[in-house]
């Protein structure tokens, strides 16, 4: 039987400079070198989400070194994830129904980011999906949603915080089967940390779309993220200090 039903063939690999590598020059990378400073999920991402169908690539170092920050913000953010969840915390997602607007807000754009995924998934396009992931993760679930989450977390209301660490550990667990093809081993790690329902997450089923009714509090959290870009607009015109 045949192994695999497609496969993939990218263009060259080229240096920084665009030349084809070659002895002659001396201006191969050795991968091993790379992986030993930066690991292999990096390169291995750079990889796969740097190439475009008909196109050769050029290696980056900078981008090898963004992909490895990428790396550590996941890390990081699963670091958080894993504090802010209770002892005695029982994973079940029909906490969902109590999310408050911040919650459903990023739901929403998780199911966004997965409906682009699989679309540019199913045409090869993982350049596409390297910049949707990276978008998401980075800009909406680190950046906003792990700040605007804290006031729910460190809350006295216990639906609410219980929703909200529901929320982070369903996105999480979708977040590291959406990256396991492109970063398979710091993907692997964080998933043995979270309530698994697989052994391993190589052998679990892709993620799917959260049903949940999102709409108004999607207007309501681009209100707040809007307000509070304008506040540190005028804070940086009138050379405030952050705090």
């Amino acid at each position: 039987s045949r192994p695999f039903k497609d496969v993939l063939i990218h263009g060259l690999i080229r240096d920084e400079q665009g030349r084809k590598m070659s002895k002659s020059l001396g201006n191969g990378i050795d991968p091993m070198d790379v992986i030993e400073k930066y690991g292999v999920d990096a390169l291995r991402f750079f990889m796969t989400t740097n190439s475009t169908p008909g196109q050769d690539t050029r290696y980056s170092s900078e981008k090898i070194e963004a992909a490895w920050n990428f790396i550590n913000k996941i890390w990081n953010a699963s670091r958080f994830v894993l504090m802010n969840k209770d002892d005695a915390f029982v994973y079940d997602i029909s906490n969902l129904e109590n999310a408050g607007f911040i919650d459903r807000w990023i739901i929403k754009r998780y199911n966004e980011t997965l409906a682009n995924v699989n679309q540019n998934m199913e045409r090869y396009e993982f350049s596409l999906v390297g910049n949707e992931l990276y978008n998401f993760i980075w800009d909406d679930f680190c950046s906003w949603y792990i700040e605007l989450a804290k006031p729910s977390l460190n809350g006295d209301d216990n639906d609410m915080k219980l929703a909200t660490q529901t929320t982070l550990i369903t996105l999480l667990l979708n977040i590291v089967k959406m990256l396991h093809p492109f970063m398979p081993f710091v993907t692997e790690e964080i998933y043995e940390s979270l309530p698994q329902q697989e052994e391993a997450l190589c052998i679990t089923s892709w993620p799917e779309t959260i049903v949940l009714d999102c709409e108004l509090a999607d207007k309501q959290c681009q209100q707040l993220i809007s307000m509070i870009k304008a506040i540190r607009e005028i804070k940086l015109e009138a050379n405030l200090k952050p705090k």
